[in-house]
């Protein structure tokens, strides 16, 4: 017997044709990721005629004026800038969480971190600003014999340490929230003090989700385009000897910024800088696969390990060396753990201040360092368990002032320099001078456009994708296909984004740099996250009200939209603002498919290119000498913008909480 549509009745007929119209809406990022990787290694491949796969990975020289296409130079670059950031970030971000979770009120908590995701409000291009303004000369004053002009891999660490302190902070003060709270009370009940209850079983069982954290730094440092652009130096060059933090150096992102605009479509040099695009996707692809293995090896903690599951089992069929690896690691754990952190502590004495003194000298100072290492902890240990937990909540609370104070100092500055420079003919007059003067009415105009048209495209596919994965999609094949694309395309760095828009959007359909491209290109990039902002909003709501709408006769359908949506609205909004304030503030995206540095009147069509203030702030910063009012006042009216959206999902967000009953 043939199952016919048009047999059912009305309710049922639209619950499976909305079924079939949210997979084949969900079934799109699928298609976005292939597009995207297809259009990347195809314009990358071609490369390959002028150079071999293993000259280009290998090789250190990387001119194309000469026909020479090293990338190795380049791709160490991202890895030591990503590394030094996560030096900073991971620590300072991770003291951060604890505190917030474990030591501070309810009240003080519920502030707190509102305010360090602010961090992730600021654009990337004001932290670059901030960082030529600011970090560059403080740098230079404090190494005065080190730095020239302060452009370096240290100040590109350091700021993209602090632009991934939000993630690192946020994600970690879940993981540490969500550990039971029978877990506290047990160890608080055995005679632990709450500081020793927290790095001894609460941190130890929020592992996996601190390491998500880390992870999702690293993919935000690596990803990160204009703020490194613009601190780094841009030169292609492998630090002399490595760990010389004061070296020039260019990272994958800020060359394809920084070349791709001027080179020809279809020449080598064109295709050299896809192929960078292509190893950088897979850099990222293989830090979440990373993650995945980490976070499944930390859950056998607590799950249980089962040597049959490894590798050496599955391939020799014998568990004895596993068990036996196993058990002398538990055993010697903590000599082993503390050996390898005095090794660090010295290595990295000697490595930093050999960039200062001599050999014997620095091999004397990472003595002094590591002997410093063991004396504290004896001292530490010679107080007793509450005197402990006092000097431990004092440097986590110290630390806390350290990270709200670098936050008050990134907007502090832009806001008291660039306020006094707004009036009504700087936001009403076209700029005038190569924008040294005049006005930015138009790059305001093209933001809320491109803000308008990412929304109007994103938000609904985003919503519709998030319904389909929580109301209807099951175990299949298809649906962890979709799920693995949103998590791909979730991780892939916004400057892919301009390159797959400008390879598809604006050539191969032929837009041209346009408002309608940089629209699209930006919808695609911020998609995932109101995928997965919808997800969480709708699995909050009770299961309850879904089997009591369809007790009383409502289709699924009718269930989904009139009662399960209305009760996870308030999430939903506010994942959806939070993620187009991330694209009002994104620059990389859409400098190759929708913004130009000046244009004499506004875009009359979707289809013609717009002025935009982040990359007019970029062009300010990087092109134009002696604008400086120009430069704070066009930073000042982005940051107001971006943080205002953030404040807005900030009162959705309190708003619908306040109406939750359950």
């Amino acid at each position: 017997m043939r199952f016919n549509v048009r047999d059912m009745a009305p309710g049922q007929r639209n619950d499976v044709l909305m079924r079939y119209a949210l997979t084949a809406v969900a079934f799109l990022t699928v298609l976005i990721i292939i597009l995207i990787i297809g259009f990347i290694g195809f314009n990358g491949v071609d490369v390959l005629s002028y150079t071999s796969i293993t000259e280009f990975l290998f090789s250190t020289e990387w001119n194309p004026d000469e026909g020479a296409y090293g990338a190795l130079a380049i791709v160490l670059g991202t890895v030591l800038v990503t590394l030094g950031a996560m030096v900073f970030a991971f620590p300072v971000g991770l003291a951060a969480a604890v505190y917030i979770s474990e030591f501070s009120s309810p009240k003080l908590c519920n502030r707190l971190k509102p305010v360090c995701e602010v961090f992730a409000g600021i654009p990337s291009v004001v932290y670059g600003f901030f960082g030529l303004l600011v970090l560059l000369p403080i740098l230079i004053d404090l190494f005065p014999n080190h730095l020239l002009y302060g452009s370096s891999w240290l100040a590109s660490s350091i700021l993209l340490g602090i632009m991934a302190l939000p993630t690192i902070i946020s994600v970690s003060e879940d993981a540490i929230h969500s550990v039971p709270q029978s877990f506290r009370e047990a160890s608080l009940g055995m005679g632990a003090t709450k500081w020793q209850t927290t790095y001894k079983v609460v941190v130890p069982a929020a592992i996996s989700g601190i390491s998500a954290a880390v992870t999702l730094g690293i993919g935000r440092a690596i990803g990160e385009t204009m703020a490194v652009m613009m601190v780094s130096g841009n030169s292609a060059l492998i630090p002399n000897p490595l760990w010389n933090v004061f070296s020039l150096i260019s990272t994958i992102t800020g060359t394809l910024a920084l070349e791709m605009p001027e080179v020809a479509v279809g020449s080598a040099h064109y295709s050299a800088l896809f192929m960078l695009a292509l190893v950088l996707m897979v850099m990222v692809l293989a830090v979440n696969l990373l993650a995945r293995i980490v976070i499944n090896r930390t859950r056998r903690k607590f799950t249980g390990f089962d040597p049959k599951s490894t590798l050496i089992h599955r391939i020799f069929g014998d568990s004895r060396p596993i068990v036996m690896m196993s058990d002398s690691w538990h055993r010697n754990k903590g000599t082993m753990m503390r050996a390898g952190f005095l090794a660090l502590v010295f290595i990295a004495g000697w490595m930093f201040s050999s960039l200062f003194v001599g050999d014997m000298m620095a091999l004397v100072f990472a003595l002094v360092l590591a002997l410093f290492a063991v004396i504290i902890p004896h001292m530490l240990n010679g107080l007793d368990p509450n005197g402990r937990q006092g000097v431990a909540v004092c440097a986590l609370m110290i630390n806390m002032v350290v990270v709200i104070g670098i936050l008050v100092a990134i907007i502090g500055y832009i806001l008291v320099n660039g306020v006094p420079y707004l009036s009504m003919e700087f936001l009403t007059q076209f700029p005038e001078d190569g924008g040294a003067s005049g006005g930015i009415f138009p790059a305001i105009v093209g933001t809320l456009e491109l803000i308008v048209g990412t929304a109007v495209i994103a938000s609904p596919f985003g919503i519709l994708t998030g319904i389909y994965l929580v109301e209807y999609s099951k175990d299949s094949k298809l649906n962890r296909i979709i799920r693995e694309a949103i998590d791909i395309l979730n991780g892939t760095p916004s400057v892919v984004f301009g390159l797959f828009g400008l390879t598809f959007l604006v050539i191969a359909l032929g837009m041209g740099q346009s408002l309608l491209a940089g629209c699209l290109a930006l919808a695609f990039m911020i998609v995932p996250v109101i995928i997965r902002t919808t997800e969480e909003a709708l699995m909050t709501v009770p299961r309850e009200l879904r089997e009591a709408s369809r007790a009383m006769g409502a289709t699924k359908w009718q269930t989904t939209y009139k009662v399960v949506l209305p009760a996870a609205m308030g999430g939903t909004i506010t994942g959806s603002i939070l993620a187009i304030g991330r694209a009002a503030g994104e620059t990389a995206p859409i400098m190759f498919t929708a913004a130009v540095a000046y244009q004499p009147e506004l875009a009359g069509s979707l289809l013609e290119p717009v002025m935009a203030l982040p990359y007019h702030l970029y062009y300010l910063a990087a092109e134009v000498p002696g604008a400086t009012g120009a430069q704070y006042g066009t930073a000042t009216v982005l940051l107001i913008i971006v943080l205002g959206m953030f404040i807005a999902a900030s009162i959705v967000r309190n708003h619908y909480n306040k109406k939750i009953k359950w």
